[in-house]
């Protein structure tokens, strides 16, 4: 698909999700003009130098001044900072929007702020990497990846369709989806699983202190995995799991009680139920590798570099 969707798009930060975005418009052909706004002087910098965005403003009011879609690409924790900022020059019939991973949290604190003239219609791209920053962002992110689409059921049709079709077009697949399911699912799929990542990398991190970096230099596939998670901006994630904290601590309870279970199976020698369990949860990869969320190549998603 491709065609315009929006005349003016105005991304407000400029990390790896709204980069990629402008990328994959531009690829598509989506936007008339798209404008980018950071609150870093440096972010801009490096913005205007790589030619990301057709304008890059600096400040919000001129990011935003006659834009047909805003969209908030900034940490979860500063949205409704943001939205006050932006609500009073703000185009009368424009759609804002956002990508944070939590929606019950951002939908709370943003719409109060917004007039009663613009549609706001919350989402999130389930896509990334462990990088970040203006330079990250690359056209394929999306493609064949899904994007939540989060209305409340008083959101305007037309606008939901129409961020509908931007978010094809820029190669994701769109489900809609209640904003508190969203947060429950997001915490078994994302939140818990980076909460683990990051546990794991900082027991081997207390360990490297006794066996002399021997962690790092023979570190195997799992726990290569581990640090790429753990990567992932502090920021961000910080604001993910103050955000989400409900959905996310059920989750870890769950996971607390199967790991317990684990320990039990070890500790008693019961290889019938390590086995079943680890068979079970084989099934669950392949599902994802046939869903074409994942392949199963040992190396995907590790960039290649000349020796």
């Amino acid at each position: 698909m491709s065609g315009i969707v929006y005349e003016r798009v105005a991304l407000i930060g400029l990390g790896l999700i709204a980069s990629s975005m402008f990328w994959a418009i531009r690829r598509a052909g989506l936007a008339t003009e798209v404008t980018g706004y950071a609150r870093s002087q440096e972010t801009r910098d490096t913005a205007r130098r790589i030619g990301l965005c057709d304008r890059v403003c600096d400040d919000l009011a001129e990011a935003v001044a006659e834009a047909d879609l805003v969209v908030l690409a900034v940490p979860v924790g500063a949205m409704g900072d943001i939205a006050r900022q932006i609500a009073p020059h703000l185009k009368p019939g424009a759609t804002v929007t956002d990508v944070g991973s939590v929606k019950r949290a951002v939908v709370d604190a943003v719409a109060p702020h917004l007039p009663d003239t613009v549609h706001f219609v919350p989402a999130h791209p389930l896509a990334g990497t462990e990088h970040s920053g203006p330079q990250s962002g690359f056209a394929e992110l999306f493609d064949d990846r899904w994007c939540l689409i989060v209305p409340d059921e008083n959101t305007d049709h037309n606008a939901v369709a129409r961020l509908r079709d931007l978010w094809r077009g820029i190669g994701s697949h769109v489900e809609i989806m209640d904003p508190d399911h969203h947060d429950l699912v997001l915490a078994v799929t994302s939140h818990a699983p980076h909460l683990i990542a990051y546990t794991m990398v900082g027991v081997a991190d207390d360990l490297r202190r006794v066996t002399d970096s021997e962690v790092i230099k023979y570190s195997a596939a799992g726990f290569r995995d581990f640090t790429r998670i753990a990567a992932s901006d502090p920021t961000m994630w910080r604001d993910v799991f103050l955000n989400n904290k409900d959905a996310t601590l059920e989750i870890l309870g769950r996971f607390t009680e199967e790991l317990f279970a684990l320990q039990r199976a070890i500790r008693t020698g019961d290889g019938d139920h390590l086995h079943a369990y680890f068979t079970r949860t084989r099934a669950i990869r392949r599902g994802i590798i046939e869903a074409g969320q994942d392949t199963d190549a040992p190396d995907f998603g590790r960039k290649k570099t000349p020796k």
